[in-house]
């Protein structure tokens, strides 16, 4: 099976309702030059000033696949061109004081500028030894 297959993604959203998790996010690591792609939460935001890769909610009746391909777009301008692998997920404690599940899939991209930015105020393409301010979860999963 194949990490594009329809039958991957059900997969790991069976998974994550069968441990009680709430909410999924769907997160694309885009990697170029040896760096990755991080953009910042506003100040005002959940977890403001936060790095983070670019992802967002998986909408109701949405797969975990699209929801990757159209946040990514809506939050970078940056069109998706491959989905290469599934590199792990972790959990959170939301806004709304439930568990968010983040699905994490590195991706190769059409072009990697314009960077256009629509839910942050900054992006960066960051060394994975000198990344700046993320979560522990996002250290863990890029910092490899």
């Amino acid at each position: 099976m194949t990490v594009t297959s329809p039958e991957f993604a059900a997969g790991l959203a069976a998974a994550a309702e069968a441990a009680g998790v709430t909410g999924f996010v769907a997160a694309a690591v885009i990697s170029h030059g040896g760096r990755v792609l991080l953009v910042r939460r506003k100040p005002d935001d959940y977890l403001g000033g936060m790095w983070e890769l670019p992802s967002g909610t998986v909408e109701t009746g949405e797969s975990i696949l699209d929801a990757l391909h159209r946040e990514a777009t809506e939050e970078t301008g940056l069109t998706i061109d491959q989905v290469t692998s599934y590199v792990g997920h972790f959990d959170y404690r939301n806004s709304r004081g439930g568990i968010t599940r983040q699905f994490n899939f590195a991706v190769t991209v059409r072009t990697t500028e314009p960077v256009v930015l629509t839910e942050h105020d900054a992006h960066q393409w960051a060394l994975r030894e000198e990344l700046p301010a993320v979560s522990d979860a996002v250290r863990a999963l890029i910092a490899l």
